[in-house]
């Protein structure tokens, strides 16, 4: 079967049933999954993945499809047909888990994310939540990390200074 590849991207008010919706309507027309992700965000739902499409269902069909369900009536629906390069990509094996937690500003996922350059890290997976507190709004960063070994220690070191700095609380876990 002849098929190509393509980033399926649906955001939509949140509801149960939702992933139960959109990846069984894929299964009924031979689509395939490969890397997925979902998070809430705000109130709404964010779907992502690297679809295998049959090549007799264009991005259009597909698209039209997924809009007409009942549940995604509204949504955001775009289906991209992609190429990567076949190159050596940075390390997805996660090294370390990161929380940050303190007030929000502006560019301070920008400052943290600057140091993993720095030091040759990888993020592999990112949430930031924007919660309420007390003494105003925080933000709450996760993060899922590949840091090269021989310069883990001062990345984390590096890392910690930029998030005192920034009046953040950071946490690290070493992954075995």
């Amino acid at each position: 079967m002849n098929s190509y590849q393509a980033l399926l991207s649906v955001f939509s008010s949140d509801r149960v049933g939702l992933i139960s919706e959109v990846t069984s309507h894929l299964f009924n027309q031979g689509v395939n999954l490969g890397d997925t992700s979902f998070a809430i965000l705000g109130k709404g739902g964010e779907f992502s993945s690297i679809i295998e499409v049959p090549s007799h269902l264009s991005e259009t069909e597909l698209t039209e499809e997924l809009s007409s369900l009942e549940g995604l009536k509204g949504a955001d629906i775009a289906v991209k047909r992609i190429s990567l390069p076949d190159v050596q990509a940075p390390s997805t094996e996660v090294t370390h888990n990161i929380q940050c937690e303190g007030r929000d500003q502006p560019g301070l996922l920008a400052r943290l994310s600057e140091v993993f350059t720095d030091f040759g890290g990888n993020i592999v997976r990112l949430k930031s939540d924007h919660v309420e507190a007390e003494e105003g709004w925080h933000f709450i960063t996760r993060l899922s990390v590949n840091i090269p070994a021989s310069r883990a220690d001062n990345c984390l070191a590096a890392l910690g200074n930029t998030a005192a700095e920034l009046g953040q609380k950071l946490v690290s876990e070493k992954i075995s």
